[in-house]
């Protein structure tokens, strides 16, 4: 197959992080020095306290002013007013109306933690105005949400309300199902995965390791070149890479050209067999088992193709992926495709079930896989007060037009191991990763005993 890969652009199966951001780390000011005069912090204090109220306003659908009197250029400029709009009307969606500012404190004039009180929960995060700017919102960072009053039952009602097709599960691993889980919902229906796929990747290499056939720290040449989401696609072809970089790489920051590498080296059969080994309950749905490069061809080809790929058995479909060519594959309609957000045939990706991927995960919990376990850990995907919750974090996400799983390996301060996993599938309309991420948190925050 084909196609040059430097001219597609668009973020494929982006890792999902697990903060619910208004301007996300890169849109925010760097810290102004703050008067140490108590008098001055109680003067300055007074905008900082407006600006929240008027978030409050904004959550709600109430606000009076422009969005351009509100945040600063630079801020707007990351975090278009649309998208503005979209977020605010999410929280108000899953939370209800905002109530009330609980705080900015008043230690800092110019920038403070900021809680505000919702129907249903308390969002806390950060606040900081830029008095350059007249005052304006310069950083707003929601972290973590703290549920009231939620349940289990609940939160299975607004997941089920999700446009498409939703799954979830959260659950004390090594049990062989003798114990209920904390939250389960759909959690035999297989979804499509995105990068979260890749978990199947580290899996096959970790097992591979074990039975002594490889070494983390085996060298081997970079021959793959995929596309965004990652940074080794502009590496020099012919770079030596260690196995375990690769893996540290395709799970940490989603990269796609460490990801096929790793096929490369493995093989298509193994990886078919580790699912199959594993416990995945329909393996068929997953083979052949693409590559990223595949997956973005398969979302530029023409419809006649994709309804031949369909009808295909497995033989037909890995010919078919063989015989693609450059001018079998559109990349402007690739483009289009993630640029619109709209979904392409998410039926040929990479499917699993929570189950499934808790019977992976069990693979996971094994001593020997003590350095796939520290690779997992390099992102773990939640914001800080939430994984302090926990003695380890490892997570996978992974997204696409009409996709999103978020899927995390826990272990608890008595050393038992964990899985909250969570996908969304919608064939007809992009889905909302703040959504998931923030149904995730208060699935985390139930009571697990």
């Amino acid at each position: 197959m084909i196609f040059a890969p430097h001219t597609v652009r668009a973020a494929l199966l982006l890792m999902a992080g697990a903060a619910l951001p208004l301007a996300p780390l890169s849109a925010q000011e760097a810290p102004r020095e703050m008067s140490s005069s108590p008098t001055a912090q109680a003067e300055e204090q007074s905008p900082l306290r407006m600006r929240a109220e008027q978030v409050v306003a904004l959550i709600n659908g109430e606000l009076d002013a422009p969005l351009t009197d509100v945040f600063t250029p630079r801020f707007l400029a990351a975090v278009p007013e649309a998208q503005i709009a979209a977020i605010s009307e999410q929280l108000s969606g899953q939370y209800g109306a905002a109530l009330s500012v609980e705080e900015p404190g008043s230690s800092e004039a110019l920038r403070s933690a900021l809680a505000i009180r919702m129907e249903q929960a308390i969002a806390r995060g950060g606040i900081a105005i830029d008095p350059a700017n007249g005052n304006r919102i310069s950083e707003l960072l929601f972290q973590t949400f703290e549920p009231l009053d939620d349940s289990a039952e609940k939160i299975r009602a607004d997941l089920a309300a999700l446009p498409g097709t939703t799954n979830a599960l959260f659950v004390r691993l090594g049990d062989d199902g003798a114990v209920e889980p904390v939250f389960a919902h759909n959690a035999d229906t297989q979804l499509a995965l995105g990068s979260a796929f890749k978990l199947y990747v580290l899996s096959t290499l970790s097992q591979s390791i074990e039975r002594g056939e490889r070494s983390w720290d085996d060298v081997v040449r970079l021959s793959q070149r995929s596309f965004p989401s990652g940074q080794m696609q502009d590496w020099p072809e012919g770079a030596p890479v260690t196995l375990q970089t690769l893996a540290t790489m395709m799970i940490s920051i989603s990269d796609n050209t460490a990801t096929d590498q790793l096929v490369a080296e493995l093989g298509h059969e193994t990886l078919e067999a580790e699912l199959i080994a594993s416990g995945n309950a329909d393996p068929s749905r997953s083979i052949p088992f693409l590559t990223t490069r595949q997956l973005f061809a398969m979302r530029g080809v023409p419809d006649d193709f994709i309804t031949r790929y369909r009808a295909a058995d497995d033989d037909g479909q890995r010919a078919m992926l063989d015989g693609l060519t450059e001018a079998d594959v559109s990349q402007e309609q690739i483009q289009q495709t993630f640029a619109s957000d709209t979904p392409g045939a998410i039926d040929i990706e990479w499917f699993a079930a929570p189950a499934d991927l808790a019977r992976l995960m069990n693979r996971f919990v094994a001593e020997e896989a003590e350095t796939a376990r520290a690779i997992m850990a390099v992102n773990p995907g939640l914001p800080a007060p939430v994984a302090e919750n926990w003695d380890y974090v490892g997570f996978k996400g992974g997204s696409e037009p009409g996709v999103i799983n978020l899927t995390w390996l826990l272990r608890d301060e008595a050393g038992a191991y964990w899985i909250a996993t969570f996908g969304w599938n919608d064939p007809q309309a992009g889905v909302a990763t703040p959504t998931l991420q923030t149904i995730a948190q208060r699935v985390l925050a139930l009571p697990r005993d």
